[in-house]
């Protein structure tokens, strides 16, 4: 399962980045990225079992509430290339 969320808000600058990639630290089997957008969102794409992604963005959902305004989780196919989750672009 896979999933590309974009998060809008008060989402960049204030550690979003950073903390999702520590909160996947919490979730091994999840791999993926996180970006900012130009347009001032951020960008997630979450990879793995679907009880993995699913508690991975409850976390981040639930650390970073307070700045996310908005939500929008799309499915994606897996891309089984990734390894690990790391903070691109």
């Amino acid at each position: 399962m896979a999933k590309l969320v974009h998060y809008a808000g008060d989402v960049q600058g204030v550690g979003f980045r950073a903390t999702a990639a520590h909160l996947a630290h919490r979730h091994p089997a999840v791999r993926g990225w996180v970006r900012n957008l130009s347009d001032g969102r951020v960008e997630l794409f979450a990879d793995g079992p679907g009880d993995a992604v699913d508690a991975f963005l409850a976390d981040v959902r639930e650390r970073m509430a307070d700045h996310i305004a908005a939500e929008d989780a799309a499915d994606r196919a897996p891309d089984d290339t990734l390894d690990g989750f790391r903070v691109v672009g």
